[in-house]
């Protein structure tokens, strides 16, 4: 029986993947103020090494307590945050399943409402938890509070932060570490115009605007060493001709690939409120595409990807190495079992417990 391209391994570095479908990181919202991951977090996310993807990849990951989305993102800047990882890392790996972790800073976005539970709006108030911001510039993020805008010393220890969160993912058993560089959050904020009115070294030309990311990308590649593989989240477009577009991504995916990332998690958008962004189904493969093709590197695709067939034609096409999926995995954690049926093939590694769910 010949294997759907959507089933066929992939190797990255030290760690192969048995599949392409993997989790896209789902922020839940969901840990206390102390940032630790809870059970919710095990089993949510052991949810879909059952359901057998490729890779289950963690939620956006603070590398330090201002780096948060809201207060109750979780963590990986303390000890405790470690055990509580290792825990739900363990049980992934006892499914043959890759684990990876999404670290994150949010920079102005950040200090907001969670997704769900709050009784406010827009930046979170100091009595129930809230914090100053950082970013690039002191500009706001629509409604958010204005964000002190970071010098020199403050740059260079948010680089020292992601490698010392890098060095805990590794310990709490993480496979593979993503550096969040998209959906309006810190390293995007840097990226972008929109967001980046500096006039030093790290803003006005595209090179100056991609350092930070750089230096974040270098230094996490000599931490984690050479057998792990790093991936870099990116929005590959603004959707605003005044913002950062495919182009412009493309160029920086090639030198961050230089600098030692081996796939760019392709997605788009997020870095200021108002803009009309064009959704539809697979709408930003053509993206995954042009960065793989331009910057001859790897990438995956998401973003309304939820038909098996869908899916292993992205892959098979060349278009992507892989895809991710959020949404549909949410409702169907088992996903991949289904698409091994849709698509023909006797999947070898369907769960011995759900053995006799298999058709």
């Amino acid at each position: 029986m010949s294997i759907p391209a959507l089933f066929q391994p992939l190797t990255i570095r030290g760690v192969t993947f048995r599949n392409r479908i993997w989790l896209s990181p789902l922020c839940e919202y969901s840990a206390g103020l102390d940032g630790v991951p809870t059970d919710w977090h095990m089993v949510h996310l052991g949810s879909f090494a059952i359901g057998r993807a490729g890779l289950v990849m963690a939620e956006a990951t603070s590398i330090n307590a201002v780096g948060r989305i809201s207060p109750h993102d979780v963590g990986i800047w303390n000890d405790e945050q470690v055990a509580s990882w290792k825990r739900i890392t363990d049980f992934i790996h006892s499914q043959g399943v890759a684990a990876g972790v999404q670290l994150a800073h949010a920079g102005r976005k950040g200090s907001t409402a969670p997704g769900w539970g709050a009784d406010y709006e827009d930046s979170t108030p100091a009595n129930q938890g809230g914090w100053r911001t950082v970013a690039p510039s002191a500009k706001a993020f629509g409604d958010y509070d204005v964000p002190v805008e970071l010098d020199a010393a403050g740059i260079d220890t948010i680089v020292d932060d992601w490698v010392h969160a890098a060095r805990r993912a590794i310990s709490a058993g993480f496979d593979l570490v993503e550096i969040h560089a998209a959906h309006g959050y810190l390293l995007h904020q840097f990226l972008s115009p929109l967001a980046n009115e500096r006039t030093d070294e790290y803003g006005g030309s595209l090179e100056n605007r991609a350092r930070l990311l750089r230096r974040v990308v270098q230094a996490v590649r000599a931490e984690i060493g050479d057998a792990v593989p790093l991936f870099v989240r990116v929005s590959a477009t603004d959707w605003d001709e005044r913002g950062i577009t495919v182009t412009d991504v493309a160029t920086v995916a090639g030198w961050v690939h230089d600098d030692g990332a081996d796939l760019i998690d392709t997605s788009t958008g997020g870095i200021a409120p108002g803009i009309s962004i064009p959704t539809g189904p697979g709408y930003q493969v053509e993206f995954a595409d042009t960065i793989r093709r331009t910057a001859e590197m790897s990438t995956n695709a998401v973003g309304l990807i939820t038909l098996p067939e869908q899916a292993n034609e992205i892959v098979e096409s060349g278009k992507a190495d892989a895809v991710m999926l959020g949404r549909e995995l949410m409702r169907d954690p088992h996903f991949p079992l289904r698409a091994s049926t849709a698509l023909g093939y006797s999947l070898p590694y369907w769960p011995d417990q759900y053995l006799r769910a298999q058709p």
